[in-house]
């Protein structure tokens, strides 16, 4: 079998619907449309969930309950064991840990584990930390300080991920009432 030999399986290719091609062919004149109405109208058409003007499914069920999601703070979560790869004595921020690709993705801030052993003395600084990881790493003769979230973005009125920083958002509003009037 060679390039020059492949052919698509029978049934497997059809000819399209050659539409206004005259009354014999079986879709002339009206094309497959039918005689007037909204179908037959060019442009026109139902938008999703449409029901001929019944009150739609979407409207008809009943909607309960809240979703705190949105409110949310994420961070992305980086083990004490992970640490370990870098110098003694060094100074590890989500820099550093970004650019160790230990840290990847979109989040709030990064959020330091205490899964596994950590034998060097680092100065890590984080948005958070777990109980066990500070215990580790100030065994290890270290230290932890817990950093506010990107101080750029909280300036436009955004955290990382896009959400809105709620002591900004104030300040926004006011500027901008400033504009409408």
């Amino acid at each position: 079998m060679r390039l020059h030999n492949l052919k698509p399986r029978p049934g497997a290719k059809h000819q399209g619907k050659r539409l206004g091609q005259g009354e014999s062919s079986g879709l002339g004149k009206t094309s497959g449309r039918g005689h007037k109405g909204q179908h037959a109208r060019a442009g026109s058409g139902f938008r999703p969930g449409f029901e001929g003007g019944q009150m739609p499914l979407i409207r008809r069920l009943p909607k309960r309950g809240f979703s705190n999601a949105r409110h949310t703070t994420t961070y992305i979560p980086v083990n004490v064991v992970m640490l370990d790869a870098f110098a003694d004595g060094s100074v590890v921020d989500a820099e550093v840990l970004r650019g160790a690709r230990l840290a990847n993705g979109r989040a709030d801030g990064i959020k330091i584990l205490g899964k596994g052993e950590i034998s060097k003395k680092l100065t890590v600084k984080a948005q958070a930390f777990s109980a066990a990881a500070k215990t580790k790493i100030e065994a290890a003769g270290g230290s932890c300080e817990v950093v506010p979230q990107a101080e750029e973005a909280r300036r436009w009125g955004v955290t990382e991920t896009g959400k809105p920083c709620f002591q900004v958002l104030p300040v926004l509003l006011r500027i901008a009432s400033r504009f409408r009037s």
